[in-house]
């Protein structure tokens, strides 16, 4: 008599494929997009380039993150767009990382 031992836990897994997709260009800046609106675009300059300006550079690094951690905590409550607005602080964030890097 043969037996056959039953598998216990978790079902088979099933076979994904992903596709990757190469991006041919660059993409735009941070400072040359908005999410939400175009209430900062319309100013002579924007407030995180004053910011730049006057802060630190710890200091400004400190301010993109909280505003990643604001946008990340509320995603879902309030604006549709806080996904987005997580994004273009943390593109943002990374500019400043890499532009420190070039120097």
């Amino acid at each position: 008599m043969v037996t056959t031992k039953k598998r216990r836990g978790r079902p088979p897994r099933a076979k994904v494929e992903y596709t990757v997709t190469a991006i041919s260009s660059k993409p735009a800046s941070a400072d040359t997009r908005q999410v939400g609106g175009t209430h900062y675009k319309a100013m002579g300059v924007q407030p995180w380039e004053a910011m730049e300006t006057l802060l630190t550079h710890d200091e400004f690094l400190g301010f993109l993150k909280g505003n990643m951690i604001k946008y990340a905590m509320r995603q879902g409550l309030k604006d549709p767009t806080d996904a987005d607005k997580f994004r273009h602080y943390r593109q943002k964030y990374l500019e400043v990382l890499l532009s420190l890097n070039k120097e």
